[in-house]
C-alpha cells in the first residue's frame, strides 16, 4: 500500500489497531457497528485532522472491532462536498485509514434508483461510477505525478466482488451491479436530470462515496462499494423525495444490508 499521506497525530488505541478491513457507512446505516464484538468507540471530534459531521443519519464516530471473523473498523457517517468541506476534508477518513495500514475497504451509501430494475430496499454493487459533480475528486494534488494514473481503471476490486457474489449466490441471493452517479447535493435532482443520467447509462444517483473511491485507489487498497436504494430518483414516480425517506429505507433493508458486507469480509 501507497503512503498514507495523513500528517495528524492519532490516539494511541488506533495507532496500535490492526485492522484487515474497514467500512464506511452512509446514511442510515450506522447500525452495523452495533454488531461488532469487543469494540471501541471515538467520536469524530476526537480524532485529529476531522471536520464535523452534520447530517442527519451520520453520527460521527469510528468504532473498531471484530465482524465476521475480521478486525475491522466502522466509519458511523462521511464529509460530503455540500456540507462546505474540501476535498481533503472528505477524504480525511480514507487517508487515516491508509496510515493505519488497512488494506481492503467497503463505501456503502444510500442512493435514489435511477434503472427502474432496481426498488427501495435492495442493495446494489457499484461496478463503475459517472463524476456528475464536475470537481476533481483527486485528493492532495501535487503529490506525486502518478497519482492521477492510480485512480484510470476500475475503481473496485472486481475479483473481491466476484468471490463475494458466489458466495451469495450460493445462498440463494443475488447481487445486482451497476453504475453510480455523483451529484454534489445537497438538494435532489430534476427529473430532467435523472432523465439525462438514464441516457448516460446510469443506474443510482447520489451526493457521495466517488471521493472516498478516488482516495482509496489512490493508496492502494482494495476497494468494494455496496449501494442501499432508498428510493426512486426524481420523476421516476410522483412521490416527492425526502431524507426521511431515505433513513427509513436504510433502517429496512438491515438484515440484507448486514449480511452482504459480512459475506464481503468473509470473501477477502
Amino acid at each position: 500500500m501507497k503512503r498514507s499521506l495523513y500528517e495528524h497525530t492519532l490516539p494511541a488505541p488506533l495507532n496500535s489497531f490492526y485492522g484487515e478491513a474497514a467500512i464506511v457507512l452512509g446514511s442510515g446505516l450506522g447500525y452495523l457497528t452495533d454488531s461488532f464484538s469487543q469494540s471501541t468507540t471515538f467520536d469524530y471530534r476526537d480524532i485529529p485532522g476531522f471536520p464535523e459531521s452534520t447530517v442527519e443519519g451520520h453520527s460521527g464516530q469510528l468504532v473498531t472491532g471484530t465482524l465476521a471473523g475480521r478486525k475491522v473498523v466502522g466509519l458511523r457517517g462521511r464529509f460530503h462536498y455540500y456540507e462546505g468541506h474540501s476535498v481533503d476534508d472528505v477524504t480525511a477518513p480514507v487517508r487515516l485509514l491508509a496510515h493505519m495500514k488497512i488494506p481492503n475497504l467497503i463505501i456503502t451509501n444510500a442512493s435514489g434508483a435511477i434503472n427502474c430494475a432496481f426498488s427501495p430496499g435492495e442493495i446494489v454493487a457499484v461496478t463503475d461510477y459517472m463524476n456528475f459533480g464536475f470537481r476533481s475528486t483527486l485528493p492532495l494534488a501535487g503529490h506525486g505525478k502518478e497519482s492521477a494514473a492510480t485512480i484510470r481503471g476500475n475503481p473496485v476490486d472486481l475479483d473481491w466482488l466476484e468471490r463475494t457474489t458466489k458466495r451469495l449466490h450460493r445462498e440463494g441471493i443475488e447481487l445486482k451491479k451497476g453504475t453510480y452517479v455523483w451529484v454534489l447535493g445537497p438538494t435532489y435532482e430534476t427529473p430532467a436530470e435523472i432523465r439525462a443520467f438514464q441516457k448516460a447509462g446510469g443506474d443510482m444517483v447520489g451526493m457521495s462515496t466517488v471521493p472516498e473511491i478516488s482516495a482509496a485507489v489512490q493508496l492502494g487498497m482494495r476497494v468494494l462499494v455496496f449501494s442501499c436504494i432508498t428510493n426512486y430518483a426524481s420523476g421516476i414516480t410522483p412521490e416527492k423525495l425526502s431524507h426521511q425517506e431515505v433513513v427509513s429505507a436504510a433502517n429496512k433493508a438491515r438484515q440484507r444490508f448486514s449480511y452482504i458486507v459480512r459475506t464481503a469480509l468473509e470473501s477477502i
